[in-house]
C-alpha cells in the first residue's frame, strides 16, 4: 500500500524529511507526498520545485489541503507554537501524524494531543531522530548487556555555538526546549529509566546572541537511584563538543565514555592491588540493527511500520511525553529555583 502524505511547514527542517524519503527506497515506495502547506506559499512552491514534487497540492491552510488530497499521514514540521493546532487538525481529518520535536509547548497541550490521538484511533509520534543514530544505539546495547553492572549515573556535556538566526534566537529557554530534549530523550532511552525529579540552573551568558536561556545545568533523579546530569551551552565558542554531547555512563563495575562522534572507550574494574585497582578494557559492539541508525529515515520507517502492523512506534506521543516532562520540569526548576517532581 502507498500512503499519501501532506507535509506541513516548508522551512529548512522540511528538507531533511524529504531527503530521508527520497534517499530510502522502501520509504520512497510506500509514501507519496501529495501536498505541501505553509503560510508562505512561495516557500512551499520552492520546496516542491527543489524536490521535484510536481504535480502537488499547495496551500496555506492544512484543512483545505487535506480535503483536496485525502491524505493518510501528516508530517508536522511547523514551529513549536503552531504544533498543537496542526496536530489537532490532522487527527480530526483521520490522519496519522509524525511531528517534529518538541511534542507541544506545554504539558497540558501534550496531554490533550495524546487524548486526541486515542479518540481518533490514529498514531501521533515524535521525531526524536537522535535516538536513531549509531552511537546512541551502541550505548543502549552496551547498557543492556550488563557488562559494567547496574547503571548508577549518566553525565552529558554539550558545548557548541551555532549562529542560526531566525526563530531560535528569539525563543525563551532556547537550549532546553529546542536542543537539550535530544540528550534528555537519549538518556532516558539508553538508561531504560524513568525521570523522577530535576533541579536546573538556566542562564543566558554574557556574549550570548540568544534572547534567553542559552545555557543550562540540570541534575535529574531517575528510577533505581540513577543520576543524570546535563551541562550545556549554545553560545560556547572555541573547543566544542559533538552535537550529540559527550557521554560518561557509570556502572557498578565499570564505565563507558563516548565523545559523541566516533570514539568509544569502555572498561571494567581491574585486579591491581593498592589504592586504585586499574581497569580492563572491553569492546563496545556495533548496533544490533543497522537499519535503526539512519536518523530521520529510521524514525519514519518505525512510524510507518507501526501504521502497517498496528504496533507502537518507539517515540509515540504517550511515551515521548516523559521526555517533554524532563524539559518543562527543568524550565520550571530554573524559574522557581526549586527541585521539581516529575513522577506525578
Amino acid at each position: 500500500m502507498t500512503y499519501k502524505v501532506v507535509l506541513c511547514g516548508c522551512g529548512a527542517m522540511a528538507k531533511g524529511w524529504l531527503r530521508a524519503l527520497q534517499s530510502t527506497p522502501a520509504l520512497k515506495q510506500a509514501l507519496t507526498v501529495v501536498g505541501l502547506v505553509d503560510l508562505d506559499l512561495s516557500a512551499a512552491q520552492a520546496l516542491a520545485a527543489e524536490f521535484s514534487l510536481q504535480p502537488i497540492s499547495i496551500g496555506s491552510d492544512l484543512a483545505t489541503v487535506l480535503g483536496e488530497t485525502g491524505a493518510d499521514i501528516v508530517f508536522d514540521v511547523v514551529i513549536p507554537v503552531a504544533r498543537y493546532s496542526v496536530v489537532k487538525t490532522a487527527l480530526s481529518h483521520g490522519c496519522h501524524v509524525l511531528s517534529e520535536k518538541p511534542m507541544a509547548t506545554s504539558m497540558e497541550e501534550a496531554e490533550d494531543l495524546i487524548r486526541a490521538a486515542k479518540a481518533a484511533g490514529r498514531i501521533h509520534s515524535i521525531v526524536q531522530n537522535r535516538r536513531f543514530i549509531s552511537g546512541v544505539r551502541r550505548m543502549r546495547r552496551f547498557v543492556e548487556s550488563g557488562v559494567i553492572g547496574a547503571i548508577t549515573a549518566i553525565h552529558c556535556d554539550f558545548f557548541i555555538a551555532p549562529h542560526f538566526g531566525g526563530f531560535r534566537e528569539q525563543m525563551d529557554n532556547v537550549l532546553l526546549l529546542d536542543m537539550a530534549i535530544h540528550t534528555f530523550d537519549a538518556a532516558r532511552f539508553v538508561s531504560g529509566k524513568t525521570p523522577l525529579s530535576v533541579y536546573c540552573l538556566e542562564t543566558n551568558p554574557p556574549g550570548s546572541w540568544y534572547a534567553h536561556g542559552a545555557s543550562a545545568n540540570a541534575v535529574f533523579q531517575l528510577t533505581d537511584d540513577v543520576v543524570f546530569t546535563y551541562r550545556g551551552s549554545w553560545c560556547a565558542e572555541g573547543q566544542r563538543t559533538s552535537w550529540e554531547s559527550e557521554w560518561r555512563i557509570v556502572g557498578s563495575n565499570g564505565m563507558l565514555t563516548w565523545d559523541g562522534e566516533d570514539t568509544f572507550r569502555a572498561s571494567v574494574a581491574g585486579s591491581d592491588s593498592g589504592l586504585l585497582r586499574g581497569a580492563t578494557p572491553i569492546e563496545v559492539l556495533p548496533p544490533a540493527r543497522e537499519e535503526e541508525t539512519h536518523g530521520h529515515a529510521s524514525v519514519i520507517a518505525d512510524f510507518l511500520s507501526a501504521i502497517e502492523t498496528g504496533g507502537v512506534p518507539e517515540t509515540v506521543g504517550w511515551d515521548n511525553i516523559k521526555s517533554l516532562a524532563m524539559v518543562f520540569g527543568a524550565i520550571e526548576s530554573a524559574r522557581s529555583r526549586q527541585t521539581i517532581d516529575l513522577a506525578a
